[in-house]
């Protein structure tokens, strides 16, 4: 294959989400495997919230909540934050290979305030839960910890209420037509195009020598980096987002990028077991009234806000500006949680069992459960289907 040929097929083109979605799963159990860490964005962003406290005066690090997680150094110093800067950069070069990039303003005022408020319900919800799309999805379910399951379920009864709410009038923004504009100077285009490519090339290669450079020193914070940057990669070129999987599937009928997901989990799951079968150890989470209603507010966070943790990452590196607006408040709606941690911590979350399905069922009983309701899922999601389309069909 030429240059050219491979470069409009894989660095150009949008990449398909099954395999692409299933690539990430196998990435996160790989990186869980290499350095016992997970793929995971919120915990991270809320100490971004900490730090953003800190400047204006505030002393976060005493609060309960960043005693357990931490908040010493800087991203700089935590794979959290090296995992973070390179998914910012690996999605940045993507979307700059295909001429992706471009400002793109929110049509109406009214959708930053959609943005900022869905992105504050998605981070707190996170939080309280403790767990996102990718730490309860990719993470907590292939660790075989229920609180994912009870995260997974509640979450999609959020974003079916999300869907709804989001049809209601007061959420719709008329569109704002206007004329064609001079003629396009298709030279100009290529240039333009070319010139972003070479960008990319550059942003990308910057990184993977910052990422191999800091591997020498630091392996953990270089693993961090470098396997951040196929993360970006891939939800940018896929475009992963479990915001646009559930909802297209309320309100479309869509089912590919959930069906992708669940395939995903498998994969991570099955990978995942094996480095847990050779002695590492998984992360298991409080399954209690925190996980229901986190669930829930994260669900109907994600749709009001437009994207998930993933999807606004992406989104934010392509230049559309609204979701800059929701990444600020996902990262505010976590600090909120972390504020008053103290406050919900014992009657929601840390008074309920963790609840490890290895342990509880053994280990080949814990794998044939998650097996077993992955496949639950994704009957449940071919019957969604299947109904719907009967349904528009009826109508019709």
């Amino acid at each position: 294959m030429s240059w050219q040929a491979f470069k409009q097929a894989y660095l150009i083109r949008f990449w398909s989400p099954v395999p692409a979605v299933i690539a990430a799963g196998v990435l996160s159990a790989i990186f869980f495997g290499l350095t016992g860490g997970l793929w995971a964005v919120t915990g991270e962003f809320t100490r971004w919230g900490g730090h953003l406290a800190q400047l204006f005066g505030a002393h976060p690090e005493n609060w309960t909540y960043f005693q357990i997680i931490g908040l010493k150094g800087t991203p700089l110093d935590r794979a959290g934050g090296m995992m973070l800067i390179g998914m910012f950069g690996g999605a940045l070069a993507a979307a700059l290979w295909a001429n992706n990039v471009s400002i793109r303003l929110p049509q109406h005022k009214r959708r930053i305030a959609q943005a900022v408020i869905g992105g504050a319900l998605a981070g707190f919800g996170a939080r309280l839960a403790m767990g996102c799309n990718l730490a309860a999805f990719f993470t907590g379910i292939p660790q075989f910890s229920l609180h994912a399951w009870i995260f997974a379920l509640a979450t999609a009864v959020g974003t079916y209420l999300g869907a709804k709410l989001t049809l209601l009038p007061m959420f719709r923004v008329p569109l704002k037509l206007t004329k064609g504009g001079a003629k396009r100077n298709i030279a100009q285009d290529k240039q333009k195009a070319s010139n972003r490519f070479r960008l990319g090339m550059v942003i990308f290669g910057l990184m993977a020598i910052w990422g191999v450079v800091t591997l020498l020193d630091s392996p953990k914070l270089g693993i961090a980096l470098l396997f951040g940057m196929g993360f970006g990669l891939l939800i940018e070129r896929a475009q992963i987002c479990f915001t646009s999987a559930f909802r297209d599937m309320w309100i479309t009928g869509r089912t590919q990028m959930a069906i992708a997901i669940v395939l995903g989990m498998a994969v991570s799951a099955l990978a995942t077991f094996s480095y847990i079968e050779l002695g590492l150890t998984q992360k298991v989470m409080w399954a209690g009234p925190n996980v229901v209603i986190g669930g829930v507010l994260f669900g109907i966070g994600i749709v009001l806000a437009g994207g998930c943790e993933t999807g606004w990452m992406y989104r934010a590196m392509e230049g559309q500006v609204h979701f800059w607006w929701v990444g600020l408040g996902t990262i505010l709606g976590a600090l909120g949680l972390a504020a008053m941690w103290d406050s919900v911590a014992t009657p929601l979350a840390t008074s309920w069992p963790k609840v490890n399905l290895l342990e509880s069922l053994g280990p080949w009983g814990g794998l044939g459960m998650t097996f077993a309701l992955l496949g639950l899922s994704l009957l449940a999601i071919l019957w969604w289907e299947k109904r719907f389309f009967a349904r528009q069909r009826q109508e019709n």
